[in-house]
């Protein structure tokens, strides 16, 4: 049996099975959600997802084969600009009703993130950024039209002989902005990759622009666990990142 410990959930792997238990009481209802949610939309999208049942302790399910993503091509762009546009073509009320958190719910979570940032961060930067930053917090703030995965990265996105075959880890699926799963598409993949992604998925600019806004508000994550957590350094180092972004 091999452990796996993450942020958010206790895993293990028995035979085919991975088992996953919340680690903290407050994840226990998103990770359930998972075995409403995913069965649900699975046949809805063009790539492999897990599809969890419940369990006395958590949800399991069979594990998807491959690696995460270390590379890739326009092909790799291009089926993962489809499953962004399945993903986000969703009927958002049956989303909800399937186990996705609401909009209303998740501004409201989101809100008390962007003001802690405004109240706490923006007045460590520089003052000339300042009113940039503002700016950077108020377009992120109210976007939610779209079923996001929210934490669509490469450690997400799996890989078997350059395909892509499967995208895990979908506890924080929400109701929220699409910009948010392009982020990382086009602004940290290889260049190649979001090329495929553009050519698929056909983002209009203000997306393309809210998903850099996205990109730029990476560090701020840092910069706010560092004032959390009293780590001086982790602050540092993520204002800096921040108003260099800015």
């Amino acid at each position: 049996m091999t452990i796996l410990e993450g942020w958010d959930s206790h895993a293990w792997i028995d035979g085919p099975w991975i088992h996953r238990a919340p680690r903290r009481p407050e994840v226990r209802p998103r990770l359930l959600a998972e075995a409403t949610l995913l069965p649900w939309l699975a046949p809805q999208l063009p790539l492999p997802v897990p599809v969890p049942e419940l369990t006395t302790d958590g949800v399991r399910h069979l594990l998807l084969p491959g690696e995460p993503f270390t590379d890739g091509g326009i092909e790799t762009g291009r089926a993962l600009g489809a499953f962004l546009k399945a993903l986000h073509a969703v009927d958002t009320a049956e989303a909800v009703a399937y186990g996705a958190l609401d909009a209303a719910t998740a501004t409201a979570e989101k809100t008390t993130f962007l003001e802690e940032c405004r109240d706490q961060i923006v007045p460590l930067l520089p003052a000339q950024v300042r009113t940039t930053a503002t700016e950077l917090l108020d377009r992120v703030a109210n976007v939610r039209t779209a079923l996001v995965h929210c934490d669509l990265g490469p450690d997400h996105i799996l890989m078997t002989d350059g395909q892509i075959t499967g995208i895990i880890d979908w506890t924080d699926a929400v109701i929220g902005d699409p910009a948010l799963d392009l982020c990382w598409p086009l602004n940290g993949a290889p260049e190649s990759v979001a090329a495929g992604v553009r050519e698929v998925y056909q983002p209009t600019p203000d997306l393309v622009e809210r998903a850099h806004d996205w990109a730029r508000l990476s560090p701020w994550y840092g910069v706010h666990r560092g004032l959390l957590l009293d780590l001086p350094d982790d602050v540092a180092t993520g204002l800096a990142e921040i108003a260099a972004a800015l």
